[in-house]
């Protein structure tokens, strides 16, 4: 039974930009000018936060022309569900687990 989280994981998730492209490319596979357009963000800060997410491996890109598409790898944040999952499961068995104080 696996306990621990994937840290660098859910920091690269924490941001609240990442996560929003996050749960757009949950829905459809969009090229960077969609995601400009639906986040209202600057395309360079975009490019790097989206960099972060391909180097994460929570994205994977799509080279169509001159335009660069990015689409969710769901079975990364599966993972990382089911590492969430483990973690309760483990809280749950542990409940009337109590240290005795010194």
């Amino acid at each position: 039974m696996m306990t621990s989280v994937d840290a660098d994981l859910i920091r690269v998730l924490a941001d609240p930009l990442r996560l929003k492209i996050v749960n757009l490319l949950a829905h459809e596979t969009l090229c960077t000018t969609h995601l400009v357009e639906e986040t209202g963000a600057r395309q360079t800060n975009l490019s790097n936060h989206l960099r972060v997410l391909r180097e994460a491996g929570v994205v994977e890109t799509e080279p169509c022309g001159r335009f660069t598409y990015y689409r969710l790898r769901p079975e990364v944040v599966a993972t990382l569900a089911g590492q969430f999952a483990d973690l309760a499961e483990t809280a749950r068995n542990a409940a009337d687990n109590k240290r005795a104080c010194p």
